[in-house]
């Protein structure tokens, strides 16, 4: 054989030997290496690095306090909205002592359910089985003396109305589960959460409370709470004016209404009653149309109630006075279009009249020789200062601008209806807003729902000069003297009332046209020598007899008026 060969081969063979050798040395330093570095790494985290270790371990077993929403009352501290606790009943399977037959004996007398269902849920082939939801405090106490390790129960909060359908449209609703709200509950939603969250106490992982010195036994056991908020509203205004609301509604099968009622003075909102009314408590039963607090998102055309804007913008630009007559021919045509009074038919022709003669029998077209002294630009600034056109800012959500068109889109039609309440669309809480003014000096101040500290009232409430107090006296007392010396139903004998009434017809929902229904509100207040109170009315569709707001919202304003007046003790200014 050939020698050369074998040499050649046991070369080759050790060579290989030799890089294997090498690599192996290098894998063992690399593995030293990695064995010094972890060795170092534990010393530093158990020995030299404990308080970061520490922390996170606690903050493995930190709980969370339970946080309960604030309660929210009305001005007088009548709860109107409050978090009641509940629980939830779980079955564990993995740690199930008894059989489901056993649990269901001993469970089903206590949660008031069938053995038979509560046997059937327990052995569903689940990690967790739902027993029941939303059981009180007595029964999750019953259960918890049981020591039951196999039935764990979870806290819950349910937002609960004490007072039903009182100003629902104004609290809204809150929903725990979905974090949905309505109303101030979303509004106010910061103020009622606003708890202190962090934790003050450890749980293990099975949810039981580790106790040490550091241990506040309070904070572990009782929930945490937002602050609470109370409203401008009182409980026992808003009754009354629900109460009316509702029988004229009845009364008329009215499709829907409402009535606000405001201290003009400072924007605060005494009752909010909006139909149809909808239990908060069971908010997920009410249809659409119930939940929408439609007096802040849908518009309409506000008819005569408007005249009273037109009025007092025409003073305060100078166009006329007090003192001013207009002479009503009962009919006027602008283009195409011919204008007549509504009680055309029996004065054709009033001649020259007055302005109280103008807001007593609701003339057309006075207010339309009254809209078109003005000029165009000059009259849509004033209303924009009354607030048409814009949001109020009041603190509930939805809100509508309304409509109001550039002044150099009106032709001659539009600046004359707009003179009796036909060339713009507002949402009711604006005009609210608009005659609130009138009522204050020529001031609107922002309305809201919410009574605010001087601090929060000076950041969220506004204050806009609409009108002279001289100019805004002088409309009042039109006003005043129209309803003391015509045959107003709403004339009280105790007090002086400065209002005006109005009937609209009704658009169509798509814009074209006009339906056969009709808008009948009326706004007004009293005592009109200093207004302590604003009422608005406005009843949408109502059917059978004369239906005007003459007839269907004044009723309902005499009533609010003259039980309001006794609640607030207004004192007379009639002697």
């Amino acid at each position: 054989m050939d020698m050369g060969k074998f040499i050649g081969i046991d070369k080759e063979i050790y060579d290989r030997n030799k890089v294997f050798l090498k690599r192996l040395n290098i894998i063992q330093v690399v593995f030293l290496i990695t064995i010094i570095a972890f060795i170092i790494y534990l010393f530093c985290v158990q020995i030299i690095d404990t308080r970061h270790k520490k922390d996170l371990a606690v903050n493995q077993r930190r709980a969370s306090s339970f946080v309960m929403r604030g309660d929210i009352y009305d001005r007088n501290g009548i709860k109107l909205a409050t978090d009641t606790v509940y629980y939830n009943i779980f079955a564990r399977r993995a740690d199930y002592v008894h059989e489901p037959e056993e649990l269901a004996k001993i469970l089903a007398p206590i949660l008031k359910i069938s053995q038979y269902d509560l046997t059937e849920k327990l052995r569903q082939n689940t990690s967790l089985v739902s027993i029941k939801k939303n059981v009180d405090r007595h029964t999750r106490d019953q259960i918890a003396k049981l020591n039951l390790r196999e039935i764990p129960m979870d806290k819950k909060s349910i937002r609960t109305y004490p007072q039903g359908t009182l100003a629902a449209h104004v609290l809204g609703y809150y929903n725990f589960d979905a974090n949905v709200a309505a109303g101030v509950e979303d509004t106010a939603g910061d103020k009622l959460e606003s708890a202190d969250r962090s934790a003050a106490y450890e749980m293990t992982p099975k949810g039981k409370v580790i106790y040490n010195i550091t241990t506040d036994p309070i904070a572990a056991t009782k929930p945490k709470k937002g602050k609470d908020v109370t409203l401008t509203i009182d409980a026992a205004v808003q009754h009354v004016c629900e109460k009316e609301l509702m029988k004229s509604i009845e009364k008329f099968k009215a499709l829907r209404g409402a009535v606000i009622v405001m201290n003009p003075k400072n924007g605060e909102i005494l009752a909010y009653a909006v139909y149809p009314y909808f239990d908060p408590n069971n908010y997920k039963n009410a249809s659409p149309l119930h939940k929408k607090n439609w007096t802040l998102t849908d518009v309409f055309p506000p008819g005569s109630t408007f005249k009273t804007i037109t009025v007092a913008s025409a003073i305060e630009l100078g166009k006329i006075n007090r003192h001013s007559k207009i002479n009503d021919t009962g009919k006027i045509k602008i283009g195409w279009w011919t204008i007549k009074n509504y009680d055309y038919a029996r004065h054709p022709n009033p001649g020259m009249i007055d302005l109280v003669y103008l807001f007593e029998h609701s003339s057309n077209v006075a207010s339309v020789i009254v809209a078109q002294m003005m000029g165009k630009q000059e009259y849509y600034d004033i209303l924009k200062k009354f607030g048409f056109g814009n949001k109020t800012g009041i603190d509930l959500p939805g809100e509508s601008v309304g409509l109001l068109k550039s002044p150099n889109r009106w032709d001659a039609s539009d600046q004359a209806s707009m003179g009796y309440g036909y060339g713009s669309s507002v949402t009711a809480i604006q005009m609210v807003s608009a005659v609130s003014a009138l009522a204050n000096n020529g001031v609107r101040v922002t309305p809201h729902v919410i009574k605010y500290s001087p601090e929060e009232e000076a950041e969220k409430i506004q204050r806009v000069q609409v009108m002279s107090p001289e100019h805004a006296r002088e409309v009042t007392d039109l006003l005043t003297e129209s309803i003391n010396r015509g045959k107003s139903p709403i004339k009280n004998p105790s007090y002086n009332i400065a209002a005006k009434t109005g009937t609209s017809i009704k658009p169509k929902e798509n814009g074209t046209g006009y339906t056969n229904k009709l808008y009948t509100s009326i706004v007004g207040y009293m005592p009109s020598t200093d207004p302590q109170v604003l009422i608005y009315v406005i009843v949408d569709s109502a059917q059978g007899g004369e239906i005007w707001g003459n007839t269907v919202a004044a009723p309902i304003f005499k009533e609010i008026s003259t039980q309001i007046a006794r609640i607030l003790n207004l004192q007379p200014d009639k002697f």
